[in-house]
């Protein structure tokens, strides 16, 4: 078994590593027996384990090195409830998105601990929308990480308040070398996330999971426009990737260019 931080700094400068915080509604902390790991080599047809499995790829083999082509992804899920927020890691430096509700500051800081990183290696700090269970320890999360910088989708910008100014993101921009996607409908500015290299969008509450490895769209219940919401849903479809996290429910693992397809076209 590898040494998880020997596995970071092996990876190399194309390395991704990615990791998944969940939290509850009730802004529990993190079980640390919950956390799972997952292994993903873009272009290839290796079938990645499914988290919450005994199988974690990440700890039992030597994983490929990041050629610029196709980089190697690890994302680890902290499965604490019903909201996940998300850690991104490459060459040193990481991308939190999303912050979960209140209290959930120190599980993120639990999962940077896991790929060997900390606080002083965040650098970007992205909301995919302005809802409380999702950025309910925005300000936490951006005092810890003091040296990062803060973004949002513009339209949402307003309604998130953080103790230093934010960054407006709109369609087609990239942060942390991943595509911005404008999904509004659940809100106004709900951006999306794409990691074109390695396959992985990054949905937050534009898509949720099913128990049975399936997506559904926005909840209607909590979506300002659904017609909006449905829209971006075919906007999704059109782009290429397997792994879809989601906000809320279980994350897909292979296949998500073809579910996401499936769901705007039913």
């Amino acid at each position: 078994m590898i040494d998880r931080r020997l596995f970071l700094k092996d990876l190399g400068k194309f390395g991704i590593a990615m990791v998944v915080v969940s939290a509850c509604g009730s802004g529990t902390t993190s079980d640390p027996a919950s956390t799972t790991s997952l292994s993903v080599t873009a272009g290839s047809n290796t079938t990645p384990p499914v988290p919450g499995s005994s199988s974690t790829l990440a700890s039992s083999t030597t994983p490929p090195l990041g050629n610029g082509l196709g980089a190697s992804t690890i994302w680890e899920r902290v499965n604490l409830g019903s909201v996940s927020a998300y850690i991104l890691a490459r060459g040193g430096e990481a991308a939190v998105i999303d912050t979960g509700t209140a209290g959930s500051a120190p599980a993120i800081a639990t999962s940077l601990g896991q790929v060997g990183l900390g606080w002083e290696n965040v650098s970007h700090v992205v909301a995919t929308h302005l809802h409380p269970d999702h950025i309910g320890s925005w300000a936490a999360v951006m005092d810890g990480a003091a040296d990062a910088s803060g973004y949002a989708g513009r339209a949402d910008l307003p309604s998130i308040r953080s103790p230093r100014p934010l960054v407006g993101l709109s369609d087609g921009d990239s942060v942390f070398d991943l595509r911005v996607i404008a999904t509004p409908g659940h809100t106004p500015g709900h951006i999306s996330l794409l990691d074109e290299s390695a396959g992985i969008l990054v949905a937050g509450d534009s898509l949720n999971g099913t128990d049975g490895a399936g997506l559904t769209g926005a909840n209607a219940q909590y979506t300002s426009d659904m017609a909006a919401a449905n829209e971006s849903i075919a906007k999704m479809a059109g782009f290429d990737f397997s792994v879809v996290l989601v906000g809320h429910g279980e994350p897909v693992v292979e296949n998500g260019s073809a579910l996401v397809q499936a769901l705007s076209s039913g």
